[in-house]
């Protein structure tokens, strides 16, 4: 590890790890009360982030001592910044000026952070959210920047490199903010940029070949990006002693099951059983309509059929997942709030214990973006890489109510309309994700001469940069004029179509 990011409950901790790793410097985020155990990894920068918590009250979390003891590098973010500001002498103090959004700050002095970013005497915007202020520096400290909420909105120690910012530097609303992470990270930390995707794959290769010696290893694909990728990478580390599970539980989208047998049969030659599986999963779906039962149904009939599966391979000592940095993070979290509860199509950190599997994770250091680059780096197909965010929950989730075999058919085919208008219109990588739904309401229309009673599609598209916060993806009119007209005239059962235009919230990070 070489950057340690301390985790003090922030929505949006796991974007500094995304711009520190943009800069080609690898880090890993923990919990403030983890910091012991990691300081093993010997980190040559540490950042401490936001929280929602207030320094001014009693039993809050700290940074450790040693932190600030250590010599290393040392930014603070948000409640990162009053935390150390706090512990070193300064003062915090509760009901001054808010500041929650876009703010201007003043550049008051020169400061490493800043080179190349902002001049001394310039203003820019940056995103602030933050209810109490500091009031006071500790001794070595200065300002070298102000804004109306906050007088000292950037503070440096040069001699003892450490640095705070009130402001959040790692979300897109502040312009600059990812260079001035890269200057902490390459001009204060001294560390080279030189992680690499590629360096990553070898490693991990060679880490996958380690901890499988001469084992077997089973991996349960379901049609997405994560277990896709983990499985091309296993297979590359230790060939046929890798087999695939494919499950299809008939909540995929048009014709994706069938991509998914010939990327891996016929392209990569992988070792794949394919499992026809959509009665079982459609039965056990019967009647229900809340949607987080019906993630854990699928969730539990997946590991059923799979471990059916598993058993008539005989021998398996390793299962493949394709769990993510985000999932491992959110399993840790030390907040005790929703985040806590992994992803209920996930089983990160444990299995039943009637499977008796040891896990192979080789995506589990990666965010979602750095698997698309990893999956190009293995040379899988553009197409299914930069494929849009599909749950494991599939279709089941975007049909609100009962699910039926006639409900699948009429939402895979507007779907697929959509899906193929956007690509017409040359629109579909710049959305973070797109997708129909069919809502549990019938509407009354005339359609030609006869009055008709059918179902109403509602499709949805999101921007985002990062996949944390989103905003609506503002259509041409003319799409969704086509679209709309080809769902109507091609999918029977449908009558009206409308856009959904709200957005996701900061801190959002499960994409539906």
């Amino acid at each position: 590890m070489t950057v340690l990011v301390l985790d003090f409950g922030s929505q949006v901790t796991q974007l500094i790890a995304r711009r520190v790793r943009e800069a080609g410097v690898y880090c890993e985020i923990v919990p403030y009360d983890k910091a012991d155990e990691a300081l093993a990894k010997k980190p040559r920068a540490i950042i401490l982030s936001g929280g929602p918590a207030s320094v001014t009250d009693m039993g809050t979390p700290r940074t450790p001592p040693w932190v600030f003891a250590s010599g290393l590098p040392v930014l603070g973010i948000c409640y990162g910044e009053q935390t150390m500001v706090e512990e070193l002498g300064g003062r915090v103090e509760s009901g001054h000026h808010r500041e929650f959004g876009r703010a201007e700050i003043d550049i008051v002095d020169r400061c490493a952070l800043f080179d190349g970013v902002w001049a001394k005497d310039t203003r820019d915007t940056v995103w602030m959210s933050h209810g109490d202020r500091v009031t006071k520096l500790p001794e070595g400290f200065r300002a070298v920047a102000t804004s109306n909420g906050a007088p000292f909105a950037a503070i440096a120690n040069d001699t003892r490199k450490l640095y705070g910012v009130q402001f959040h530097p790692e979300v897109v609303h502040t312009p600059r903010g990812a260079q001035l992470l890269s200057n902490f990270v390459h001009h204060v930390a001294g560390i080279k940029g030189d992680w690499s995707m590629a360096h990553f794959r070898s490693a991990e290769i060679a880490r996958i070949r380690e901890q499988v010696g001469k084992g077997r290893v089973i991996s349960g694909l379901s049609g997405g990006v994560d277990s896709a990728v983990a499985s091309v990478l296993i297979h590359e580390a230790i060939g046929d002693q890798l087999t695939c599970i494919f499950v299809d539980h008939g909540l995929l989208r048009l014709d994706e099951a069938d991509e998914v047998v010939r990327l891996f049969r016929e392209t990569y030659n992988i070792p794949l059983n394919h499992v026809d599986a959509r009665e079982q999963f459609l039965s056990g779906l019967k009647g229900v309509s809340d949607p987080e039962q019906k993630r854990k149904i699928i969730g539990g009939l997946f590991i059923d059929v799979f471990d059916v599966e598993a058993k008539k391979l005989g021998g398996a000592e390793f299962l493949a997942q394709g769990t993510l940095y985000p999932d491992v993070i959110e399993s840790v979290s030390y907040t005790g709030g929703p985040s806590v509860t992994i992803k209920s199509h996930h089983n990160v950190g444990g299995l039943p214990a009637r499977m008796n599997l040891k896990l192979v994770e080789p995506l589990r250091e990666l965010f979602k973006d750095e698997v698309r680059k990893l999956g190009r780096e293995l040379g899988l197909p553009e197409h299914f890489i930069g494929r849009h965010p599909f749950p494991g929950p599939g279709l089941a989730i975007r049909i609100p109510g009962d699910i039926t075999e006639e409900k699948l058919g009429i939402l895979r085919k507007a779907d697929a309309i959509y899906l193929d208008e956007i690509r017409k219109a040359g629109l579909y990588d710049t959305i973070w994700q797109a997708f129909a739904v069919l809502l549990p309401v019938k509407t009354v229309g005339v359609m030609g001469d006869a009055r008709t009673y059918d179902n109403v599609c509602a499709l949805r598209a999101v921007t985002s940069s990062d996949g944390m916060t989103a905003d609506y993806f503002p259509f041409p009119h003319e799409v969704l004029g086509r679209t709309a007209t080809r769902i109507i005239n091609e999918v029977r059962g449908i009558n009206r179509v409308v856009y959904d235009i709200t957005s996701k919230p900061p801190g959002t990070i499960e994409w539906e």
